[in-house]
């Protein structure tokens, strides 16, 4: 099992929309891939048809009681794809892990408790460095970063990177950057290629060759509970997301690979 936190301190670059096609994208090909909704807003479970009325146990109860995954976790309408979903209650969750003497392990103890029935794990994080995303990153073996084409893109990366080192120095030496995705790239603005070069010029190889274009229909997809590519598979978004599950595979160790 491999566990990959999404993450980016910055809202409204993707991640949720990343977590939702990635995992499908893997589970079409035969790697079971559970989402541990970390995000107060819950925009994850929402975005693959899991009800309120549904979410009985979630990701607080990982963080905040003694479940783990596999006792929290709950099957999509995707094949091989499951969640565990976010609820309001996780909102009020870093101010009460402040209670816990491993208050920064918590999650990564929950994914030790039945996370190996798996084959990836994914960990859509909320728009901050605060404890949530922190028990994210010690939790994960890698992280995966959508990067909006903007221009304060790389200055918010510098942020996250320092963060990453921290981690790495204090909780999780093993801890390492699988990829930066491209996110909400528009061809008709310059900015956006001349974002693109600057990001690759910087980081080069740990950046995906795949970018994912601003896409109407992976906006539409989560209000109706479905991910993009079932949605719609034919659109540019769902290709790019098929692509880019591609790529990822290809960075997967020998044994996760196997799986697909």
């Amino acid at each position: 099992m491999i566990c990959i936190a999404i993450a980016n301190q910055k809202g409204g670059v993707g991640k949720t929309t990343t977590a939702i096609n990635l995992g499908t994208a893997l589970a079409a090909t035969g790697i079971s891939t559970l989402i541990i909704d970390l995000d107060p807003q819950g925009n994850a479970s929402t975005g693959l048809g899991i009800g309120r009325a549904e979410r009985e146990r979630s990701s607080y109860d990982l963080l905040i009681g003694d479940l783990g995954v596999a006792e929290a976790a709950i099957a999509t309408r995707v094949p091989k794809l499951s969640i565990v979903p976010a609820t309001v209650d996780l909102s009020g969750a870093e101010i009460e892990l402040v209670e816990f003497e491993e208050r920064t392990h918590r999650l990564n103890q929950a994914v030790k408790r039945g996370g190996e029935q798996w084959d990836v794990i994914l960990i859509d994080c909320p728009p901050s460095l605060g404890l949530l995303t922190i028990n994210a990153m010690v939790a994960a073996d890698s992280l995966l970063v959508p990067l909006q084409c903007e221009f304060f893109a790389l200055e918010g990366l510098s942020q996250l990177l320092n963060t990453v080192e921290r981690i790495r120095a204090r909780f999780n030496p093993g801890l390492s950057i699988l990829g930066v995705a491209l996110t909400m790239y528009d061809r008709r603005n310059r900015l956006t290629d001349q974002v693109a070069d600057d990001v690759r010029a910087v980081l080069g190889k740990v950046v995906f060759d795949t970018v994912i274009p601003r896409n109407v229909r992976l906006s539409e997809a989560p209000s109706h509970g479905l991910p993009a590519l079932i949605y719609d598979h034919r659109c540019p978004g769902s290709e790019a997301y098929i692509a880019l599950a591609r790529e990822l595979i290809h960075r997967l160790p020998p044994s996760t690979r196997a799986a697909a």
